[in-house]
């Protein structure tokens, strides 16, 4: 063998070595730059999302409730409430006091029972009246559920339907007081 050629053949199988070490190094740093582009891709979605849902929209909660209130007040201003009535049977007693001392049958009329009829139809008016304001505020505010809509919209006709009774009653148009036959 020539010296030469183990010095050249020592040559060029160091250098392959070599190349091969830098090959494997080169592909050792792509690999981790890609899992480092990858892990930063991946972190930036992360935070892109978490970005995304820091401002999130209200889930409607509120407007779901408030549809289900007005339905609700727009129910019980066409039954009564327990306020109302107690607020009528105050008004029959102030009734009883006022006339106690004597009276026309019209004026006992008057004051016992038409006067507690006027105080049971306000307070339901009253009702009535917050049944319209809450439905219609659900509605001027945009929802993705339809179902809330759908109970606003009962809330507010049932408000209508409501104040147009309590009207009546107030008025005495759907069933006018007593009147004595004299």
């Amino acid at each position: 063998m020539n010296p030469t050629e183990t010095k050249e053949t020592t040559e060029a199988t160091e250098a392959t070595a070599s190349t091969v070490v830098k090959d494997e190094s080169d592909a050792t740093s792509e690999a981790q730059a890609f899992d480092a582009g990858t892990e930063d891709a991946e972190t930036e979605d992360a935070l892109t999302e978490d970005a995304d849902e820091t401002p999130r929209a209200s889930s409607g909660i509120a407007a779901a409730a408030a549809a289900v209130v007005a339905a609700g007040l727009g129910v019980v201003a066409l039954s009564g409430t327990w306020v109302g009535k107690v607020a009528a049977e105050r008004q029959t007693l102030i009734g009883q006091i006022k006339t106690s001392q004597g009276g026309t049958p019209a004026q006992q009329i008057a004051a016992v029972y038409g006067d507690a009829w006027h105080t049971t139809a306000l307070v339901n008016g009253v009702f009535a009246l917050l049944a319209l304001i809450v439905g219609v505020a659900v509605l001027a505010v945009p929802q993705k559920a339809g179902w809330v809509r759908a109970f606003a919209v009962a809330g507010v006709a049932l408000g209508v339907l409501g104040m147009i009774v309590s009207a009546g009653m107030y008025f005495d148009l759907l069933l006018p007081l007593p009147t004595t036959g004299s």
